[in-house]
């Protein structure tokens, strides 16, 4: 079994707390001579929102506190909640940018038509300026945009949304410490998110460790100066 590249994980990751379902390292084919395929390209992750996605804990008892709306959208994704919004990322430990594979005319087209997002017959409308100005809104209604995330943004004029890898990691980090209260307590599944949340449970672990240490030698000096 393949193993997730760590930067796609992070963003992965990301990408769910910010109400994305997601496909990652997505393989796009090309047809060759007869009966023969290769892979064209891997689109690293792809992510579908549907429009007022959020969070809600339910509570078990009448009474009992119900955080709501846990799940904010990161402002610096630019999500529109008038309809469906699906991305096409590509990430990098470098700097961010798209493959050239990810802005082929064939390998959108054939993103596009196996998620469902239009109909052939609008593929060449679509297309078109997706790939001039990295955006595009559906007859249906959906938004289509490419992303490019990675550890350096030197030029947002690309033709495509440029989020820096040290921004999904801060945004990550305030979101734990924001609904620290029950992520907690809950069991993570996704790898990158879990393995922040121990750094988390650690972090506050040795903060607590030094508070009592503190409080121990304040009451061992306070003994000695009685004595």
């Amino acid at each position: 079994m393949k193993t997730m590249d760590t930067a796609v994980a992070l963003v992965q990751a990301y990408l769910h707390v910010n109400g994305y379902f997601t496909v990652a390292e997505y393989p796009v084919l090309e047809a060759m001579n007869r009966d023969n395929y290769r892979t064209l390209t891997d689109i690293d992750l792809l992510a579908y929102r549907l429009p007022h996605a959020g969070g809600l804990v339910p509570a078990k008892q009448r009474g009992a506190k119900q955080p709501v709306a846990a799940h904010l959208t990161d402002p610096i994704l630019g999500v529109s909640e008038g309809g469906p919004d699906l991305l096409i990322a590509e990430v990098k430990e470098g700097r961010a940018v798209l493959n050239q594979g990810a802005r082929s005319p064939g390998v959108l087209k054939s993103v596009l038509v196996r998620f469902g997002c239009c109909r052939l017959a609008d593929l060449d409308d679509i297309v078109a300026p997706l790939m001039h100005r990295g955006h595009v809104r559906t007859k249906s209604g959906s938004t289509i945009r490419l992303v490019a995330f990675g550890s350096a943004v030197t030029d947002q004029s690309g033709g495509y949304l440029a989020v820096p890898l040290d921004h999904v990691v801060g945004f990550l980090q305030t979101h734990l410490q924001s609904h620290w209260s029950y992520l907690r307590q809950a069991q993570i599944k996704d790898a990158a998110f879990g393995f922040l949340v121990a750094l988390e449970k650690a972090r506050r672990a040795g903060m607590h460790g030094a508070v009592d240490q503190v409080q121990l030698r304040a009451h061992s000096s306070d003994r000695e100066v009685r004595a």
